[in-house]
């Protein structure tokens, strides 16, 4: 096994438990990337303490978990965090290389039911308002109006799809070629989805496309490790069109944007079950972290049709 004090990188272990996850189960990168940096941490916890992965017992993990907060990390994360051990410790006792999992007696911290972050319809209304301004600007340079085309095309196509900003950094450039009027999307798990588009996200991806080069592979091209746009760029930039249009910054983010197409579908009476297919959510559970959404809706609903309310 792990000699105590191995960093999770040079664990054989933990090598093989993030190939069954990606091979299995279709884990993404940026996850992959996650459960190796929690492993990480918890290996060189358990290695300051001499303890083998194998051998480590119930109490050592509810001593780790404890310890999570002091250290300032917050109820989710640690909860994630936790999440990770605990499918590591599955997978060295299904796989016979340690004689039980410790994590089963281990309950996560509590958490809040946070709701999401979400801006209002005129908010969104306000910040692609001043994008399309800024994206028209008769003086503005050349460099500076195929940025801003970019990021009216990027609010355009996140407020009417909601895609994962992932999702939405890895368009291809052939996603604004044709004539269909939706996207093919793969998300997480590698599972296609059909998203639709407005005729805004059309329009704003045929503008953008103009100053796309025509030998460029994905739709938004930039000198990065991966080829296209970064979401660390776009969150940036985001920040700065959030200001431009008089809005708080830390209010607004790629993942806002998802949350508020979901919210405002749901005001307007669109199904949780479309929703949850169009977010591309897994599990319905994910998706009803949005009914106090559908809350707020039926007792509108009641208010403004039982014959009796007006009595």
């Amino acid at each position: 096994m792990t000699e105590a004090g191995r960093p999770a990188e040079a664990a054989p272990e933990v090598a093989a438990y993030l190939d069954m996850l990606a091979a299995e189960r279709g884990a993404a990168a940026n996850t992959l990337s996650a459960y190796r940096r929690d492993l990480s941490d918890y290996l060189a916890h358990l290695g300051a303490a001499g303890i083998d992965p194998a051998e480590v017992e119930a109490g050592t993990l509810r001593a780790y978990v404890a310890g999570l907060e002091s250290r300032g990390l917050k109820a989710a994360s640690a909860a994630r965090r936790l999440s990770c051990i605990r499918g590591f410790h599955k997978f060295l006792y299904a796989e016979g290389l340690a004689e039980g999992d410790p994590s089963a007696p281990v309950s996560g911290p509590r958490r809040g039911r946070t709701l999401p972050k979400v801006l209002s319809v005129a908010e969104v209304d306000r910040l692609l308002a001043v994008a399309h301004e800024r994206a028209g600007a008769a003086d503005a340079e050349p460099g500076e109006a195929r940025r801003a085309r970019r990021m009216v095309c990027l609010l355009e196509l996140l407020y009417a799809t909601g895609l994962r900003v992932s999702e939405l950094m890895a368009l291809p450039r052939s996603a604004a070629t044709g004539r269909e009027r939706y996207l093919m999307v793969r998300g997480k798990g590698g599972r296609e989805r059909l998203v639709p588009l407005t005729e805004m996200a059309r329009a704003a991806m045929r503008e953008h496309l103009s100053g796309v080069p025509d030998d460029a592979a994905w739709l938004f091209p930039a000198d990065s490790e991966s080829g296209h746009l970064t979401r660390q760029a776009f969150a940036r930039d985001l920040k700065a069109a959030a200001i431009a249009a008089d809005l708080r910054a830390d209010r607004v983010s790629p993942h806002v944007l998802r949350h508020a197409f979901a919210s405002h579908l749901l005001q307007n009476g669109a199904d949780l079950r479309i929703v949850q297919e169009l977010l591309g959510h897994a599990d319905i559970s994910t998706t009803q972290i949005y009914t106090h959404v559908l809350d707020e809706r039926l007792k509108g609903m009641v208010r403004d049709l039982h014959p009796l309310m007006d009595e």
